[in-house]
């Protein structure tokens, strides 16, 4: 006997969903896949770099310049905001490919108020095709921060000689029909194309550096560079002081690494940083000791005026003081408030509160001077004694009473009868 109707076995509603869905995402590949066999239009390359130029900065704009040709692009655009260059040898390996540059290349500097310094604005003044925005300036001296200053040559927009366009897409509309030499020989440029109510720019796509290049780039400037310096040594005293490393000690040595990148590629003044590794200590000091006020307030001057003169840069790149201090005051916040309630919350017990610790004994862990480390019931705590006590490691103690983040200690009779 065949079975009803209704129970014959057939393709559940959800199977041919699925099956449908296959079918649809199948053809939308093809169709993109086709679509990217096609050839693109020849467009634009806006490339992008602002804040000083290190060598992997202008090194970028040399190989967009090369990747643009190998597009088939018409045109790369370097857009230039930039304070000071800071490597001289790629600046020059910059110019020698705009100098053979296999597709024209114009420069414009913007948006207001933007900077060409030093050697790059001696570039753009020397390009066939280049702009400025009204608002942005140039001072040509020194080429490189960090070098001698020549003569002033400041100068405004409008004293640049260049064609003012206050925004990049006019620029680009304006080169329609302007002539390059390059190294094929002459082109005229054309930037524009039409469409069904007119003419429009063609496709602009703007290139900036990779994730790679501006993670290094997070200490290009001087106040950057001296926040990392500061913020990693400030993290490294609290792991010395916690006792073991961890999670912070990974944030110090990321600090320390973009630090490095400043001293390395910045013009450092070698004193203003070995002033500020003297602070440094100073504040460790400090903190050593209880926090000794004198030491604490002439350690943060130290830093202070390491980072306002941390950099030689030429009236170009020169540190501010207004955003020094935000670095030295987040330091000496985390010397004098943050590190001692951390590290109470880690050499203390979650059961037994300080004021309980009186009349508890223990053993000293180093030599008091007047202060140390004592362990009382398997927890310890800094604690500080008179100067005549004699305690050393291994010293037999009691808490006394407490002073602060202190435990007052003294030897026990049993220790005072032992001990040297």
């Amino acid at each position: 006997m065949c079975p009803p109707a209704d129970f014959l076995p057939g393709p559940t509603p959800n199977l041919v969903v699925v099956a449908r869905v296959i079918v649809i995402a199948t053809l939308i590949l093809l169709v993109v896949a086709c679509t990217g066999e096609t050839e693109a239009e020849p467009g634009i390359d806006v490339i992008d770099v602002s804040g000083p130029l290190d060598s992997s900065a202008l090194d970028f704009m040399s190989a967009s310049i090369v990747e643009a040709a190998e597009r088939g692009q018409v045109l790369a655009v370097l857009q230039i905001d930039s304070p000071a260059v800071l490597d001289g040898v790629a600046l020059a390996r910059l110019r020698e490919t705009l100098d053979s540059s296999p597709l024209p290349v114009a420069a414009w500097v913007g948006p207001a108020p933007a900077r060409a310094n030093g050697g790059i604005g001696q570039i753009v003044l020397d390009m066939e095709q280049a702009s400025i925005s009204a608002g942005s300036t140039m001072d040509l001296t020194p080429t490189i921060a960090g070098e001698p200053m020549g003569e002033g040559q400041a100068m405004t927009a409008e004293e640049t000689g260049l064609v003012l366009y206050p925004s990049i897409r006019q620029y680009l509309q304006g080169l329609e029909g302007a002539s390059f030499q390059t190294s094929g020989g002459p082109v005229t440029v054309e930037t524009l194309q039409p469409f069904e109510d007119g003419v429009t720019l063609k496709t602009v796509t703007f290139r900036q550096p990779g994730i790679g290049t501006r993670f290094w780039r997070l200490a290009a400037t001087p106040e950057a560079a001296f926040f990392f310096l500061v913020v990693g040594l400030a993290i490294a005293s609290f792991e010395f002081f916690a006792i073991g490393p961890g999670v912070a000690a990974g944030v110090a040595a990321l600090s320390l690494l973009l630090a490095g990148w400043g001293i390395v590629n910045l013009p450092m003044k070698p004193w203003a940083l070995g002033l500020a590794i003297v602070g440094w200590a100073l504040l460790t000091a400090a903190y050593q000791k209880g926090g000794v006020l004198a030491l604490t307030l002439l350690g943060a001057v130290m830093l202070q005026v390491a980072g306002v003169f941390y950099v030689d840069g030429s009236d170009q790149i020169d540190p501010r003081w207004y955003l020094v201090l935000p670095s030295v005051l987040s330091v000496l916040f985390f010397f004098m408030l943050a590190m001692p309630t951390v590290q109470r919350a880690r050499f203390s017990t979650g059961t037994i509160g300080r004021d309980g610790l009186i009349g508890e004994t223990g053993v000293a862990l180093d030599r008091f001077d007047p202060d140390g480390i004592v362990e009382i019931n398997g927890a310890r705590w800094r604690a500080t004694a008179h100067r005549e006590a004699g305690l050393v490691a291994g010293s037999q103690i009691k808490v006394a009473g407490v002073d602060g983040m202190f435990l007052e200690v003294e030897p026990t009779e049993r220790s005072a009868k032992t001990d040297p």
